[in-house]
């Protein structure tokens, strides 16, 4: 079961598994999200994970992922769905991490996506690992692919690097081979199966 509520995650993760279970997403079990209340990616990931697993008597992965701006001192970081509302409202989001970042008269356009992921059985162990992936904003947003804040972020390994496409200008699969996502699947999948 993937512990989320986001079909772009959910979607991503799906495709992260490659087939080898079958996903159902924690808002089509009708299961309430928990209110994350941990101070890291890390502690909230494996606070959503629990959740599911204990609630469901399914083994849940939940991923809890997020921005972090170095002019914002990290922001928005683990509160980066929050900055988009109640409404999910990205491109508000993601507008306010480009007044925020004018604000402080910096010019350092370095950011990083970091993702936490973590699988929990029911009322038993859990694995927990995180992926990063550096790179530089970019405003106005460009692309339409992807969700959150991909139309902002330009990855360091993108084609021709800094000044190349952002991860909302990518193919999916061109995303997954680099994202913070599939950086953190590749640690769990040696985690759980090597």
């Amino acid at each position: 079961m993937a512990a989320t509520h986001n079909p772009g995650k959910a979607r991503e993760i799906a495709g992260l598994l490659d087939g080898r279970f079958e996903l159902v997403a924690a808002g089509e079990l009708g299961l309430p999200e928990p209110e994350e209340t941990e101070t890291t990616f890390v502690g909230n990931a494996l606070l959503k994970a629990r959740h599911a697993a204990d609630r469901s008597g399914l083994i849940s992965i939940a991923d809890d992922s997020g921005l972090s701006v170095s002019a914002l001192g990290g922001a928005p970081g683990i509160y980066s769905a929050r900055w988009a509302g109640p409404d999910k409202d990205f491109a508000h989001a993601m507008a306010l991490v480009e007044q925020r970042v004018e604000e402080t008269g910096s010019d350092d356009m370095a950011a990083w996506f970091t993702s936490a992921l973590a699988v929990a059985w029911p009322q038993g162990p859990a694995v927990v690992v995180e992926g990063r992936v550096d790179g530089q904003l970019t405003f106005p947003p460009r692309g339409d692919r992807g969700f959150g804040y991909d139309p902002i972020f330009i990855p360091a390994q993108s084609e021709g690097g800094v000044g190349g496409q952002t991860f909302g200008e990518m193919d999916p699969a061109a995303k997954d081979g680099i994202s913070h996502r599939a950086l953190a699947f590749a640690k769990l999948k040696a985690a759980l199966f090597d």
